[in-house]
């Protein structure tokens, strides 16, 4: 007997959402939910930034000094 794989369509995150959509929230309780999603992955996204900032030495100071904004010539009105 070959046993074959079969693909899931949804990512685990999304089976953990489906159980959750069968039940009806409240408008209130969906938007802490919401806060809740987007506070993990802010969290998350400033956790690897501040490892890659480690990682590469960089300082606030190391960032001002070498990445100047671009002067461009003013238009003559």
């Amino acid at each position: 007997m070959i046993a074959t794989a079969i693909k899931q369509p949804f990512s685990n995150i999304q089976l953990e959402l489906l159980k959750l959509y069968s039940r009806n929230v409240s408008e209130s309780d969906l938007v802490q939910i919401k806060l809740l999603l987007a506070h993990y992955f802010v969290e998350k996204a400033m956790d690897e930034a501040d490892h890659i900032w480690e990682e590469k030495g960089y300082t606030a100071e190391k960032i001002l000094e070498t990445h100047r904004r671009t002067p461009y010539p003013k238009k003559n009105k």
